[in-house]
């Protein structure tokens, strides 16, 4: 157990937890500074973030952000628990790591961009990943899928580093002359064969990845395909739906069936981001099935990071220009529908508060419940718990989607104030922003005493399961707790 925290360490790990879990991501050089800022001001409850963000993390920027910030830290513990978690990143996101410390120098649109920190890479990461290489070239069949994944990491990895490749190693990765028990050899003889039997027999017993054999073989006979298709992981299958289409996959109903199987089996598994499939189904014309399933899979994984024992009540501003507001208002229902062990309460608002009522969890009953509601009007927060008031609908924590802004009566804290004593509760305020949105009623809610998250909506529907863990406790504290008593990884004897 830890040692209880003082008031102002929690007021401080709820800040830093907070900034972590609303961070937009896509570029490390953009996270890198958030989590420099943070380990400064708590290494302590940092390292113990780290180990906690493994294990319920979504997002690859901050992971791989927390092994580099360990990995560079001087605080105690911190090295080797980066150095335990880099040791469990697929070779392309240690190849980034080592890159990022490195620092390069990269040309756009005729101009050069430095990524990275321009840093000497630590002996014990150097040291780290060559142990990392070794254990993947002791196994044969590891090394093979590690290079047919990942084949330019790799390599970056040996030269980057100044790491000698082992005998196999040196013959696949550099010489280009992989063992005949190889499957490197196998994805050659694919390559050269015009025989699509011989081609879906050598994919199927050798396991090849869709996005390598799809680069060798000239012709995608149905053969070929349901090897391929047989071959795929959950989330490749997922990544790769809009191009099986456009090569004709759902024109045989036998690797149609074997599709649909496949997606039935990724509500399940382990390794799908929870928002992904929702996002493939954007990037082709999927029939209705299929898209049923995506949307199925998406809750699935969802509704796997923990449950909601809070009573929630979701408010969704729908005035001018917020359509946004009313997509992530539908995703976010579902999501949170799902996994709730509380009353959930939803409504949309313009001057007006329009009840929302879905008939299940599934994203097509938000979708459907949502059907009517259009963005425009004027804007008055607090006309919903203006609502919630007249209902008598106690709740412990409001979820608002909104850009901040109000120009109509009720004006939201003055009617959170009123809704405190009419009610007898006191819930909590998590603001999810979209659009151009300010700080307005995150400032008015702090100065009258209202407890405050803020969740930047960026654009990005896979961040919205960071939402959870903001969600998903008694309170704050219990989050907190957990997260310290989480405990670092050591690293391998």
């Amino acid at each position: 157990m830890t040692s209880p925290m003082s008031p102002q360490e929690q007021d401080l790990r709820l800040r830093l937890l907070n900034t972590l879990l609303t961070t937009p991501h896509r570029k490390l050089e953009a996270v890198h500074p958030v989590h420099a800022d943070l380990v400064s001001q708590d290494p302590l409850f940092y390292g113990h973030l780290a180990a906690w963000y493994a294990k319920h993390g979504d997002v690859r920027d901050h992971a791989e952000t927390f092994v580099i910030t360990l990995c560079l830290s001087n605080f105690e513990g911190h090295r080797d628990a980066g150095l335990a978690l880099l040791r469990e990143l697929p070779p392309y996101e240690v190849q980034r790591v080592v890159d990022f410390v490195k620092g390069r120098v990269e040309k756009k649109g005729g101009k050069s961009e430095r990524w990275g920190l321009f840093k000497n890479v630590p002996r014990s990461m150097t040291t780290e990943v060559e142990r990392y290489l070794r254990e993947r070239e002791a196994d044969a069949i590891r090394f093979d899928g590690a290079v047919l994944h990942a084949r330019k990491s790799l390599k970056r990895l040996y030269a980057a580093l100044h790491i000698k490749p082992g005998p196999r190693a040196q013959a696949i990765l550099f010489d280009d002359r992989p063992p005949e028990d190889s499957r490197l050899a196998v994805l050659k003889k694919i390559a050269k064969s015009e025989d699509p039997g011989e081609q879906a027999a050598l994919i199927a017993e050798h396991r090849i990845p869709y996005r390598v054999a799809s680069s060798v073989v000239k012709q995608m006979t149905p053969a070929v395909l349901a090897a391929l298709v047989d071959a795929m992981s959950a989330q490749e299958l997922i990544n790769n739906l809009a191009s099986l289409q456009r090569r004709g996959a759902n024109d045989h109903p036998e690797i149609a069936k074997l599709i649909q199987e496949k997606l039935e089996g990724a509500k399940s598994a382990k390794r799908v981001a929870a928002f992904k499939p929702k996002e493939a189904a954007k990037a082709a014309p999927l029939d209705a099935r299929t898209q049923e399933q995506l949307a199925e899979i998406s809750q699935r994984q969802a509704r796997a990071k923990g449950t909601i024992k809070r009573s929630t009540a979701i408010l969704v501003d729908k005035s001018g220009s917020m359509e946004q507001a009313i997509e992530v208002a539908k995703r976010l229902g579902s999501m949170v529908a799902g996994i709730m062990e509380a009353p959930l309460h939803v409504f949309a608002f313009d001057t007006r508060a329009y009840p929302i009522a879905a008939a299940g969890a599934e994203l097509k009953a938000w979708e459907k419940a949502f059907a009517g509601i259009k963005a425009g009007g004027g804007t008055s927060c607090g006309v919903a718990v203006d609502a919630m008031i007249r209902k008598g609908i106690a709740v412990e924590q409001i979820v608002m989607v909104t850009d901040e802004g109000e120009n109509t009566a009720p004006l939201f804290v003055p009617t959170l104030q009123k809704y405190r004593e009419a009610l007898k509760a006191d819930p909590s305020v998590v603001f999810v922003k979209v659009g151009a949105a300010g700080n307005q009623l995150e400032k008015l809610c702090l100065a009258a005493g209202i407890s405050v998250d803020a969740f930047e909506f960026r654009g990005d529907y896979y961040s919205l399961p960071n939402l959870i863990p903001i969600l998903q406790k008694p309170s704050k504290l219990e989050l907190l707790i957990e997260i310290m008593e989480m405990p670092l990884p050591g690293r391998k004897a």
